[in-house]
């Protein structure tokens, strides 16, 4: 068994220190579910493999369940709205007020999200980060004072309902692919013009502007970021491992570029984390907006091989052996990518993480609507590996050789 990890700081989050903390007190994986799970995958009658994804799909959903049949009866999906200062540079050919109308429009029953939650058997909650306050405008100041951005963690966090089977997380915000580029940009190194998508519609001319206004971000809060990275030690590290991203502090990261409803997203995934619930991520923005947790926990692997507390060996190659035995192997190890969206960035921001999508539809929706997609598959691996019969309870000779 894995040696047990320090209990998390009790929400509220008062302080970008005890978030760190919280962030960091990753419970892992339940290895005796895990081991029953791969038992009965391997008496089912079908070759081994013969599933593919569908098995470990099976495996990852009860693992994090503490299930040796996992289920999923109490599907939930959760929008995050919010709005943001940058729009006032131009960068979405929608006026901020459609943040507002579209809420009213989920709650109504009459967005693509609402048909696919009912399609998927999930329930749908709406969360109007900060009563739609718009952050500031990233470009001359930071996005949210710290204790609005903890607020906003704090919102998403409490939005996440203890009994649940697994979490679709999704977002609805105008000028949010602007703040999720930004965050992809100080996160993972490269320009706006690496990152900046087309969003919600902008033609190519919309989409260099929109690539300038993340330069200019980027430039602004260049010196306050980097004041908030480690140490000497750890600046020179990251430099021989990855010459390309300076050593910044993802969480400050996260509170100058982000905004309200993405650090939504990052509470939620954290609750869930703590809670041991599996986690159904859906595009760019969602994704872009848990990236920080990820950063966080491997600056602390890293750290741990500096002080030759575990070797670089035990972190990379053995991340496969880590996680058979429950420990946690990753900030988002209790995640899957439900699609790869079409918006530029995506594709690459997911390789970084090592996401690997299960849908690519082409969509760039948001909403959660690929998350809500993915939904039916994950309930065909969980139907056929509850549901199929052993091969000595079908009476079918098992493989001879």
């Amino acid at each position: 068994m894995p040696p047990a990890s320090s209990p998390a700081p009790a929400p509220p989050f008062a302080s970008l220190a005890a978030l760190r903390a919280a962030c960091l007190a990753l419970p892992g994986v339940d290895a005796v579910a895990q081991r029953q799970i791969a038992s009965r995958e391997a008496e089912l009658t079908k070759p081994a493999g013969s599933l593919g994804r569908l098995e470990e799909l099976t495996q990852w959903l009860g693992s994090w369940q503490k299930r040796a049949q996992p289920r999923l009866d109490r599907v939930q999906i959760l929008i995050f709205a919010g709005n943001h200062g940058v729009v006032q540079q131009g960068v979405s050919p929608w006026p901020q007020d459609v943040t507002a109308q579209m809420v009213q429009n989920f709650e109504q029953g009459g967005a693509a999200i609402n048909q696919l939650a009912r399609v998927a058997g999930a329930t749908l909650h709406v969360v109007p980060v900060r009563g739609l306050a718009a952050t500031a405008d990233f470009t001359t100041a930071p996005a949210m004072t710290e204790e609005a951005f903890l607020d906003a963690v704090q919102t998403g966090y409490d939005a996440v309902p203890h009994a649940c089977d697994l979490l679709c997380l999704g977002e609805m915000g105008i000028g949010n692919t602007t703040a999720a580029a930004a965050l992809a940009a100080a996160l993972f190194g490269g320009t706006g013009a690496d990152w900046a998508g087309r969003g919600t519609g902008l033609d190519a001319p919309g989409v260099a502007h929109k690539a300038r206004v993340i330069d200019a971000a980027l430039a602004h809060h260049k010196a306050e970021m980097a004041a908030q990275g480690s140490s000497a030690a750890e600046s020179e590290r990251a430099k021989r491992l990855d010459t390309v991203t300076p050593v910044y502090d993802p969480l400050e990261i996260a509170r100058r570029l982000g905004g309200y409803e993405l650090a939504a997203l990052l509470g939620a995934t954290l609750a869930a984390r703590h809670s041991g619930i599996p986690v159904l991520l859906d595009g760019f923005v969602c994704t872009a907006a848990v990236a920080p947790l990820a950063r966080l926990a491997a600056s602390d692997a890293e750290a741990k091989a500096e002080a030759g507390t575990e070797t670089i060996n035990e972190i990379g190659a053995g991340l496969e052996d880590q996680a058979r035995s429950g420990a946690a192997t990753g900030g988002l190890a209790h995640t899957r990518l439900s699609h790869c969206s079409a918006e530029a960035g995506h594709a690459r921001l997911a390789k970084k993480l090592e996401l690997v999508p299960l849908l690519d539809f082409g969509l760039r929706l948001g909403e959660a609507s690929g998350a809500a997609l993915a939904v039916p598959l994950l309930r065909a691996a969980v139907a056929c590996h509850n549901g199929m019969a052993t091969f000595a309870q079908a009476a079918v000779s098992g493989r001879t050789g």
